[in-house]
């Protein structure tokens, strides 16, 4: 890699860093390329990214940025993991690290916030932005549907009682219209 080749690196990562909301470091020392493949297809699947980087370089990303906290995780083979959900890359790295042993995670951040690993582990307990937006949703759709159970339930009372109503007057002129055919026979 050439100077400029890592300036540009550097460049697009110290983006990548200004735009996550959070940041997982972990070691991935005698995972498989096809084991590493495949945590970054779950990533993606995720919203998130997983990169081997050089952790020179990295450190000069990180420098000026809210994760320049995290350089003194880059030692050995590390990788990142980052998104802009917060709860993205943490819960996919920990499922990964469950499954492979040989995958571990070091840390991260969120913002100006240092993670460790409880720390990675418990954000990714949390549900993620789109559960919680359909949750949101669901309570914000309930307190309507029963409005609209409410509003609706006094016509449909009034329908049963015209209809028991009407039911009645049909039942009377039935039977006086038998009275009246008993009379003239």
């Amino acid at each position: 890699m050439d100077r400029l080749q890592k300036e540009a690196l550097v460049a697009e990562m110290k983006g990548v860093f200004e735009e996550a909301s959070v940041v997982v470091v972990a070691e991935y020392s005698g995972l498989t390329v096809a084991e590493l493949t495949g945590l970054r297809t779950k990533m993606r699947e995720a919203g998130a990214t997983f990169k081997v980087t050089k952790n020179r370089l990295t450190r000069l990303a990180l420098d000026g940025t809210d994760y320049g906290s995290l350089s003194d995780k880059l030692k050995g083979p590390v990788g990142i993991a980052y998104s802009s959900d917060p709860v993205a890359a943490p819960k996919v790295a920990s499922e990964f690290a469950k499954a492979n042993e040989k995958f571990v995670v070091i840390g991260g951040a969120m913002g100006t916030t240092e993670l460790d690993v409880d720390g990675v582990k418990s954000l990714a307990s949390l549900p993620s932005l789109d559960e919680l937006r359909g949750k949101l949703v669901g309570l914000l759709q309930a307190p309507a549907t029963k409005v609209a159970g409410v509003v609706q339930a006094p016509a449909g009372q009034l329908a049963r009682v015209l209809s028991a109503k009407a039911n009645r007057v049909r039942c009377r002129s039935h039977y006086f219209s038998l009275l009246q055919t008993a009379r003239f026979t």
